[in-house]
């Protein structure tokens, strides 16, 4: 049960990062609100790794193309996802943007049962589509109807994306042969060092004003690297321990972080029916974890 321990303190944290890229998305670019997520995360996935061999010696992973494949994958499909997620903050408020991209819990059920063996109990599966249906509800402007389609199209593109990212992590984690928590550690590393390498020098060759922008939100930028790290910490970790779409379904819980940082900290007041949702995702966790 070690997986729900991992993936509320993970939903937590993504709660803060997100509410932290959100407001960081009025002073930067898209590309500059992707990049502050995982810039000072690097060093921080390294002493963690560096850490744990310290604590508990295991191997050197294993290698493979298959392995390098699905970091790779992984890295740069959480960079897409990321980016269509601030596209979703610009569209809608917090709430309702980070609302839609939730919408990966049935999404990676599906693409799990689809291509990656993945297998679900019905508990499970009406967990999951309790789950979704939270989702939708709270990313409804007013009546369902009244939903903007461009804002639906971008967040299932983003929900989507997020939804491979995961599917891709998991498969890392396992192909890397090592115990846990080493794999999981070994994956987060590879996955955001390549993100920042990738993202740095586009900028470096593409757009200077945005690092220098950056800079001068520097520490609203350590800040969202922290609480990312530490959501990914706990998601690459819960993920290495349990299918996604559990995972996934139960970390819906962070639409209640989200509520309370919305009304508290970005004053964005709750509806009736985000409570009604938030009842709903209480039943789509139970119903996983005891699945």
């Amino acid at each position: 049960m070690v997986w729900i321990l991992f993936t509320l303190f993970a939903a937590f944290c993504q709660a803060w990062r997100n509410a932290l890229q959100s407001t960081l998305s009025k002073q930067l670019n898209i590309i500059g609100v992707t990049l502050s997520r995982f810039l000072c995360a690097s060093p921080l996935a390294l002493i963690y790794l560096l850490v744990l061999y310290q604590v508990d010696e295991a191997p050197l992973p294993e290698l493979t193309t298959q392995s390098i494949g699905f970091v790779v994958g992984a890295a740069v499909m959480q960079i897409i996802a990321t980016g269509l997620m601030v596209v979703l903050f610009k569209q809608k408020n917090f709430a309702i943007g980070a609302g839609l991209a939730k919408c990966e819990a049935p999404v990676a059920a599906l693409l799990g049962v689809l291509f990656f063996g993945t297998t679900l109990t019905s508990w499970g599966w009406l967990g999951v589509f309790i789950g979704g249906v939270a989702v939708v509800i709270l990313s409804s402007p007013g009546k369902l109807n009244q939903l903007s389609l461009k804002t639906v199209m971008i967040g299932l593109a983003c929900s989507s994306a997020f939804a491979l990212t995961s599917l891709w992590v998991r498969e890392a984690s396992l192909s890397l042969h090592l115990p846990f928590p080493h794999s999981a550690a070994w994956v987060l590393f590879s996955v955001i060092t390549l993100q920042t390498l990738l993202l740095t020098g586009y900028l470096l060759m593409r757009d200077r004003a945005t690092l220098s922008a950056m800079f001068v939100h520097r520490k609203r930028v350590m800040l969202t690297s922290l609480m990312s790290f530490l959501g990914s910490l706990g998601w690459f970790s819960a993920m290495s321990l349990q299918s996604v779409p559990y995972v996934k379904t139960l970390g819906q819980v962070e639409i209640f972080f989200m509520m309370l940082i919305s009304a508290l900290w970005l004053k964005e007041k709750a509806r009736r029916k985000d409570m009604f949702a938030l009842c709903l995702v209480g039943i789509a966790a139970v119903l996983v974890m005891f699945h």
